[in-house]
């Protein structure tokens, strides 16, 4: 079952996981989003987001580094070896500072990065920009699978042609 909603117009919502155990900054996230349109789902662990986006269109992760049992690192390798999610947008949104915390998420697979306490207009900024980039790599996938298809048709129908000639 798909979560992304359809609104009045045929568009559809985004669908922003938001992981996090600490429910406080999860509800936060969820009084920036919200009213600017978008769907959100909620996950308190790694396990948890692996059974998220296994059930569930999901356009984009807001992910906690700090958690327990499986980090927001581990969470996010993980999601890139799915061939399914390995273009899901992440941004990690972490108290952590240092240059190689930040290092260790873009060598997970990590997006982008927004530190806490979350600045409202820098968040939607982010969140915007890559939901772009996910619609434009959406569009691309597609053509890809037309322009396939169209191939797999056209090949059938020449060898068909081809073996119809010589039965002539």
């Amino acid at each position: 079952m798909a979560l992304t909603k359809t609104g009045v117009e045929g568009k559809t919502r985004p669908v922003i996981l938001i992981v996090d155990d600490q429910p406080q900054n999860v509800e936060l996230l969820e009084a920036y989003l919200v009213p600017c349109g978008y769907e959100i789902v909620k996950a308190a662990n790694g396990e948890e987001v692996l059974g998220k986006l296994s059930g569930n269109q999901i356009d984009m992760m807001l992910l906690d580094v700090m958690m327990p049992g499986m980090d927001g690192f581990e969470v996010t390798r993980r999601v890139r070896a799915s061939d399914k999610n390995r273009l899901l947008p992440i941004i990690i949104v972490t108290s952590l500072r240092k240059t190689e915390d930040r290092v260790k998420g873009i060598e997970a697979g990590c997006d982008d990065f927004l530190s806490k306490p979350i600045d409202k207009t820098e968040l939607l900024a982010r969140v915007r920009s890559l939901l772009r980039t996910k619609d434009y790599n959406d569009l691309l996938s597609n053509y890809q699978k037309e322009l396939e298809s169209a191939i797999i048709r056209r090949t059938e129908e020449l060898t068909h042609s081809l073996e119809n000639l010589q039965q002539e």
